[in-house]
């Protein structure tokens, strides 16, 4: 990737820095669900309640949390993934961390399965497993199911953490367009399995996996102990007129404020996590410049 951690904190220093706002009394935010759900529901209510400045939500996914910011037609957006390199549709947009999330296996409460390991997932997907049997539980048909999009948060994220491969095929039994459906589908189903953020699947009535015997929590994510963990963004426009409004949200976002609204919600703060910082400077330089050995040449 060609962030880099000096410019995350170049940028969180300037914002937190920022003094002067805009007379701009709304903006307009799209982007994932669950970064919708995991804290933006409750931190624009909290942003007007201080500032008196509304911000209006529309979902539908990381790819309009990026693709409406360059567009113009949002002032913020959610998303869980970068943009996509060279894409027209995706230039100009800027990525400010301020959480991180972490993938959740999820199952119907009633499946007695409790733990799954990473080789397992990887059969999953590959349709190397079929039956419950092969991971502990009952004698009955795996049913998996995902999203149909390679570019949603949630796609994407799989096949990048999971495969190292973001054009992964998938064998499934059945795909979604957005997470809510897939885990309203998985509430309805014994045999159903699949991966959504854990913010939203907290939301529901589902079992959620321990992953390699580690269960994705405030501390597990923190520590840098679950393994399925990735940061949220609020994607934006360096050129819009908005931009001091914006500023002025996401430095509510990165305040003891903004913070505390984040952890009441089970989510990790991005600057309280700073194991995944360096963890993910580590993999932004090596997908920017190549391997360990190539970077010590």
């Amino acid at each position: 990737m060609k962030k880099s951690f000096q410019i995350f904190i170049f940028l969180i220093l300037g914002l937190l820095s920022a003094t002067t706002y805009a007379n701009t009394q709304s903006l307009e935010w799209a982007g994932c669900g669950i970064s919708q759900k995991a804290y933006m529901i409750e931190m624009t209510k909290a942003f007007k309640a201080k500032y008196g400045i509304d911000v209006n939500m529309n979902g539908g996914g990381a790819t309009k949390g990026i693709r409406k910011v360059a567009d113009g037609s949002a002032d913020i957006g959610g998303s869980c993934r970068y943009s996509l390199k060279d894409h027209s549709l995706e230039q100009g947009v800027a990525f400010e961390p301020v959480a991180w999330d972490a993938l959740a296996v999820i199952v119907n409460p009633e499946n007695p399965v409790t733990n799954i390991t990473f080789k397992q997932i990887q059969d999953l997907y590959m349709g190397k497993i079929t039956n419950w049997k092969q991971l502990g539980g009952n004698d009955a048909p795996v049913k998996l199911f995902v999203r149909g999009s390679k570019v949603s948060g949630v796609g994407y994220t799989i096949r990048k953490l999971i495969f190292a491969d973001i054009e992964k095929e998938f064998t499934a039994n059945q795909t979604f367009k957005s997470s809510g459906p897939l885990e309203k589908a998985i509430t309805e189903d014994p045999n159903a399995i699949g991966i959504t953020g854990i913010s939203s699947a907290r939301l529901r009535n589902l079992k959620i996996l321990k992953l390699n015997d580690k269960y994705p929590d405030y501390n597990t994510i923190r520590k840098g102990q679950y393994a399925l963990y990735r940061p949220l963004f609020i994607t934006f426009n360096p050129d819009s007129p908005n931009i001091e409004t914006i500023k002025q949200f996401i430095k509510f976002s990165h305040s003891s404020s903004g913070r505390k609204i984040m952890k009441q919600n089970d989510v990790v703060p991005y600057l309280e996590a700073l194991v995944l910082v360096m963890k993910q400077v580590k993999q932004d330089r090596m997908a920017q410049y190549g391997s360990e050995n190539d970077l010590a040449n």
